[in-house]
């Protein structure tokens, strides 16, 4: 599973499988917690991290959230996410 992005200690990351399950989602790790997030609506479908993390998150999907759709289409299809832009 390849790192899409890094920011703050934060460390996004999206399967490259074909017919990865939906919804759309990225795996989103903070220290030792692990969280799985919709790329539709930032909805935490599984998981859990620090209240500040979730709110980073958050707020990068929202800024990227075509980026992250382009890339789910990608893995969809087999092939490697393009990285994209951390905040700053």
């Amino acid at each position: 599973m390849p790192t899409i992005s890094m920011f703050f200690g934060i460390i996004i990351r999206m399967y490259y499988a074909p017919k990865e399950h939906n919804p759309p989602h990225i795996h989103v790790y903070y220290q030792e917690s692990r969280a799985v997030m919709s790329i539709e609506n930032c909805v935490l479908l599984e998981g859990n991290i620090p209240d500040r993390q979730m709110r980073l998150a958050v707020a990068w999907i929202e800024i990227h959230r075509d980026d992250l759709m382009a890339d789910w289409k990608l893995c969809q299809n087999g092939e490697k996410p393009f990285t994209i832009e951390p905040l700053k």
